[in-house]
């Protein structure tokens, strides 16, 4: 097991102009973290895990596994073991052959190769399959067997590029906390690259937000969602999004269609002394509800999720707005309802110039309170 760090890590590849596929990352992985790298396609997330597994070259900066500078190392000398999204698993070898392949490669005797295969098998559940071929594998079982094969190895580093991408939905949800508790029992450092948010704050220790090659943020995947550096943190973290309008200020607060929302005296200071005559309101969608005296909001679409629904509108300048409600409510589409803020405590404004975070505290005074209305407007009926 080993610290990872990357430092000022860029890939560069050649045209005109040259494309900074990872431009100066700089993250430090302790021993035994599972960090997750995550972000739209194109953001340069597979392309860092490649740089650290050698498959890619490092035109700027280093690569430090364990204390050791491997920017120039070839891959199979890095101690590392890569799970791919691609099971890449021989047909013609039994589950057993497969996991215990690597190792032949290296000459260790057959008794040690049973041994640690039995031993992985038994980590993933998979003792009944070791004699099958991987054509009477299910892809969930296959993906197990492409993990064996790199738990074997005893690696420093895992490296795991989308390995959930070719699954079924709910086969996602069961692999990836088997790979987390996995992850916990062995206590292997290790970097998983996925575009899937949900799965990013469901597994990692810590998770890193890229775009176009640079880091925007690495935090706790609560510190993420609760406070974002910026408005594509903000917006890409959660499912369904953080929604985002931009908002007159008013020298009390921020103006929500008819209602105002309080702001403390820092946080009006701060956009004062940056010039803000408006600010680009974020606010998730639990944190929303149907009232009256509001932000008027035309119905799109209601999706009923059980216990919860996902209200789906637009503002009357055309903003996109989602609100999370009892599904009790049920609210028709083409009707138009207003909407209130209910917990100003959580509330994230960002400079509209260039999307970061004020840093003030965007929570109410305690002497002040949220608008909020509990009555129901027109076009909402309850059970």
């Amino acid at each position: 097991m080993a610290d990872v760090k990357y430092e000022d890590a860029s890939r560069i590849y050649p045209g005109s102009p040259p494309v900074r596929a990872v431009d100066s990352l700089n993250l430090d992985i302790p021993d035994g973290e599972f960090l997750v790298l995550v972000g739209p396609s194109g953001s340069g997330k597979s392309t860092a895990l490649r740089m650290l597994a050698g498959l890619e070259d490092i035109n700027e900066g280093r690569v430090i596994i364990g204390g050791r500078d491997v920017t120039n190392v070839p891959p199979k000398n890095r101690d590392i073991a890569m799970v791919f999204q691609s099971y890449a698993l021989y047909p013609h070898m039994t589950v057993a052959e497969n996991m215990g392949f690597a190792l032949k490669l290296r000459g260790v005797n057959k008794t040690e190769i049973a041994n640690k295969v039995r031993e992985a098998a038994g980590l993933l559940d998979l003792e009944k399959y070791l004699d099958r071929k991987p054509k009477a594998l299910s892809g969930g079982q296959r993906q197990r067997v492409a993990m064996g094969r790199a738990i074997v190895r005893e690696p420093s580093v895992f490296l795991m590029d989308e390995p959930l991408s070719n699954l079924d939905a709910k086969l996602r949800v069961e692999t990836r906390a088997n790979i987390a508790e996995l992850q916990a029992r062995l206590g292997t450092t290790t970097v998983y690259v996925t575009h899937d948010q949900v799965e990013a704050m469901t597994m990692g220790h810590r998770v890193a937000v890229l775009k176009d090659g640079i880091l925007q943020q690495c935090d706790t995947p609560r510190t993420l969602y609760d406070k974002p550096n910026n408005v594509f943190v903000a917006g890409f973290m959660g499912s369904p999004s953080m929604n985002l309008l931009t908002v007159p200020l008013t020298s009390e607060g921020a103006t929500l269609g008819q209602a105002n929302v309080p702001l403390p005296r820092e946080l009006l200071s701060e956009a004062s002394s940056l010039g803000l005559k408006e600010v680009t309101f974020g606010v998730r969608p639990e944190n929303l509800t149907l009232g009256a005296d509001g932000l008027p909001v035309t119905i799109d679409l209601v999706e009923e999720l059980g216990a919860d629904s996902f209200v789906h509108g637009h503002t009357p300048d055309g903003g996109r707005i989602v609100i999370r409600t009892d599904a009790r409510l049920h609210p028709h589409s083409g009707s138009t309802v207003q909407v209130t803020v209910t917990d100003s405590d959580h509330l994230h404004l960002f400079n509209p110039s260039d999307g970061q975070r004020l840093r003030a505290s965007a929570a109410v005074p305690a002497d002040s309170s949220p608008i909020v209305s509990h009555a129901l407007p027109d076009g909402i009926a309850a059970e």
